[in-house]
């Protein structure tokens, strides 16, 4: 398969950070897939834009006609899986595929309640302190060249309390039935919080597997960088396979 012949993919990133995220998977695809990620409303480059569902999803049908391949693969991270499962509803002649990382939990009922007290407690705090103490998480827990683009992208903040209270409420497994292609849901092994419905999520649907990173967390694309990607590019392959 050529790289004229391959599915197009489009990345979305998690809460507070930017296209950023994924730069060790654009780095490693590029050649075989046309690539390209995304700034969400209110993120990365688009920091001044207000953050809505309807503008994210705007964003994704944006970046899938750039690459000028037809329906994509979409990949999306945490906030950005969730934004990726509104994309598949409102726009099933744009999607090829769906990866969900980090967003296999149901965002309604009594999981939501301490997310909404993040949500308004962060405004409270110093953007700067935040940015320091997300610097240094970061730096301690991976290794420099991983997360170096996030970084130097800064955080999104100011963003997350409306991101937040647009998607908690909104989501869960039945969310699924709204997806038209096939879906990979692609956790973290140890991420216990946002794999909690990953087994509801894919009964949901008539063509999702999960796939788990071994010993990874929340930010598998982090935590494992090669088997993430590889985990992609595997997806990827069987979706050209079945046309």
């Amino acid at each position: 398969m050529t790289t004229a012949d391959a599915v197009p993919v489009v990345f979305v990133h998690g809460t507070r950070f930017s296209a950023g995220q994924w730069s060790m998977q654009l780095a490693a695809l590029r050649d075989e897939f046309p690539v390209v990620a995304v700034d969400l409303p209110g993120h990365g480059e688009r920091s001044a834009q207000p953050w809505s569902l309807s503008a994210a999803t705007e964003i994704i049908a944006s970046a899938v006609d750039s690459l000028d391949r037809g329906p994509a693969l979409v990949v999306g991270h945490s906030l950005g899986g969730y934004a990726s499962l509104e994309f598949a509803r409102r726009c099933p002649e744009r999607l090829r595929g769906l990866i969900l990382a980090g967003a296999s939990a149901s965002t309604r009922g009594p999981w939501s309640v301490p997310y909404r007290w993040v949500a308004r407690l962060v405004p409270r705090m110093p953007a700067d302190r935040l940015a320091r103490w997300n610097d240094r998480l970061l730096l301690r827990l991976y290794p420099r060249e991983v997360v170096e683009a996030t970084i130097r992208s800064g955080y999104a903040f100011h963003t997350l309390p409306a991101a937040w209270e647009e998607v908690l409420g909104r989501f869960d497994a039945g969310t699924m039935r709204g997806v038209k292609a096939p879906v990979l849901i692609l956790n973290g092994e140890k991420d216990t919080v946002f794999r909690a419905g990953e087994t509801d999520f894919a009964r949901a649907h008539p063509h999702a597997r999960v796939e788990l990173i071994p010993r990874a967390r929340h930010l598998a694309n982090f935590d494992d960088p090669d088997a993430f990607t590889d985990a992609v590019r595997r997806f990827a392959h069987r979706l050209s396979a079945v046309d």
